[in-house]
């Protein structure tokens, strides 16, 4: 075993006797040593009723004949960093959570992992990490927040207060009904309710054979999800003495998986980040081009928030990641899975039980996947869309730019009314290097529809965009601002079209023209100059790469 390292020979006498003090009795030298990378924290609501699963993990392991050993691990919420200076550290925190992860594994020669997450940046991270380390590893997700409900209306976060707050901002709604929209929408522990990240992520690891069977939709804080973490402990064991390490699992084939069920589902873009990092951690490196090619072969099945009305709750009823596979195993690559079985076998043997949740490829909500990749002189690298999320009347959109140069300034022109009909927002210097921290862009998108001008206003930039965004919003515009993409040279009053069929946006002016901007445009100082972010903006890379670090 690697814990070999740290416990055997007349050397390590003094190892031992530092893990006898963590109150380990002799015989227990002999077992696996078992990592438990919680993600715990009071701050965030996904995280809040991990404690329960952290003994759960433990009595599995400890069936199994395993040592458990738990450690803490750093994460963010997305929702409470949002906009604000906090929403610079959510991403960045991708890179700490897998460094972090892998030095504790490192330093104390940990056999198997057992990765507890469930949020944004987190699940994300603790892959890359165990690709990285390449050691058993089991990702539990700690499940989806049930529904809200205000009026005998179910409630979701998104819609119901980052909407909200626009709504009662011209006065569609009263003061009351927002403080009691805030009061009835989460209702207790879990990751908010919808197709955001933090579930398409969860989503996705089951896909590509990270999680047992069921886990990702398996809501917060019920006792089916207590048991998938036993059972995770438990196996977490058996994979370490049969010596199946993440990169067996993490294969080219269970990534393209992954991606397949994102466009099934219809999931956030921000996969289209994380996805290609925990590729290029697992040396089977995947491109934005590849992935929109699986787009375009994989029919979008399900309608949940905010693109539709279904939550996932209703996901989790109706068969889960399973069920979604089954209706795909055609199109599925032959793959192991944490569990034993191979993922083929998982869907063949799944259960769907509502035609309308997760619906037969020959009903699908649309023929191709939720994600878009477009490409054009606005975006030579590449820029990503949540499709099935657009408005049939907006796939195209020919629109005159505002150009702001943070989503402060940009959010501060919606609230008061500037934004009219036609108008295409450019939100740029908010890339991975120029924000730096590649925000998300919920605030703005919320507001834009809840006042009612998702039909009519597209906004693009070279920032991120949360899972709850819907409308023609197009993110993760490469080359960025910051490193003089086209982005930077956009001016009020230039057109821009936006073709999602056809895969292009466009800045409307001429070669010629674009070259002379680009000639004469200078770099803006940095946001930053100092701490994590400072050091964040000098190794990440282009979001077209999953803005991963390079030396």
């Amino acid at each position: 075993m690697r814990s070999d390292i740290i416990k055997k020979g007349l050397e390590r006498a003094p190892h031992r006797a530092l893990l006898y003090a963590t109150g380990l009795r002799k015989k227990d030298l002999d077992k696996p040593f078992i990592g438990i990378a919680s993600g715990f924290s009071d701050l965030i609501p996904g995280h809040i009723g991990m404690r329960r699963l952290e003994r759960a993990i433990e009595a599995g392991i400890n069936c199994g004949g395993g040592q458990p050993f738990i450690f803490g691990i750093p994460g963010v919420c997305d929702g409470i960093a949002m906009g604000h200076t906090g929403m610079k550290y959510s991403l960045a925190t991708r890179e700490l959570i897998a460094d972090a992860v892998e030095s504790v594994a490192m330093a104390h020669a940990i056999d198997g992992l057992i990765l507890l997450t469930d949020c944004d940046k987190i699940t994300p991270g603790m892959l890359m990490a165990a690709a990285r380390l390449d050691i058993p590893a089991i990702v539990v997700t700690a499940g989806p927040m049930h529904s809200g409900m205000y009026k005998m209306q179910r409630r979701s976060l998104v819609r119901d207060t980052f909407e909200a707050l626009a709504k009662r901002k011209v006065g569609k709604i009263s003061a009351e009904e927002l403080e009691q929209l805030e009061l009835s929408t989460c209702p207790g522990a879990g990751s908010c309710q919808g197709l955001y990240t933090a579930n398409t992520m969860a989503c996705v690891t089951e896909a590509m054979g990270m999680s047992m069977p069921g886990c990702a939709t398996a809501l917060a804080n019920f006792a089916k999800k207590e048991r998938i973490a036993k059972d995770s402990g438990e196996r977490i064991v058996e994979l370490v003495k049969k010596g199946v390490s993440a990169r067996k699992i993490l294969t080219k084939n269970a990534i393209r998986n992954g991606v397949m069920m994102d466009m099934a589902l219809g999931g956030s873009t921000n996969t289209m980040l994380h996805i290609p990092a925990i590729a290029h951690e697992a040396e089977a490196d995947i491109s934005l081009d590849e992935m929109d090619r699986i787009s375009k072969k994989t029919p979008h099945i399900t309608n949940i928030r905010p693109g539709g009305e279904y939550f996932m709750e209703d996901l989790e009823y109706a068969g889960g990641v399973c069920g979604c596979l089954s209706r795909l195993c055609y199109k599925l690559k032959s793959n192991p899975t944490v569990s034993g079985k191979n993922i083929k076998q998982l869907a063949k043997s799944a259960r769907v039980y509502n035609d309308d949740v997760i619906r037969p490829v020959k009903r699908a909500y649309h023929k191709t996947g939720g994600i878009a990749v477009l490409k054009g002189n606005l975006a030579p690298d590449g820029c990503v869309v949540k499709q099935s999320a657009v408005s049939k009347g907006m796939m195209t959109f020919i629109g005159k730019a505002r150009c702001f140069d943070s989503e402060e300034s940009a959010m501060k022109n919606i609230m008061q009314g500037a934004i009219k009909k036609g108008d295409c927002l450019v939100i740029r210097y908010e890339g991975p290097k120029g924000g730096p921290g590649m925000r998300e862009m919920l605030s703005p998108t919320a507001a834009i529809a809840g006042m009612g001008l998702s039909n009519s206003v597209a906004l693009i930039t070279d920032g991120r965009f949360s899972g709850g965004t819907r409308g023609p919003c197009i993110g993760h515009i490469s080359p960025e601002a910051a490193t003089g993409g086209p982005i930077a040279v956009i001016r009020d009053g230039d057109y821009i079209q936006i073709d999602i069929p056809r895969r292009k946006i466009e800045l409307k002016i001429t070669k010629s023209q674009l070259d002379a901007r680009i000639k004469k445009w200078k770099s803006k100082k940095a946001k930053i100059t100092t701490g994590y972010l400072a050091r964040y903006a000098k190794m990440v890379q282009s979001a077209s790469t999953g803005a991963v670090f390079k030396d």
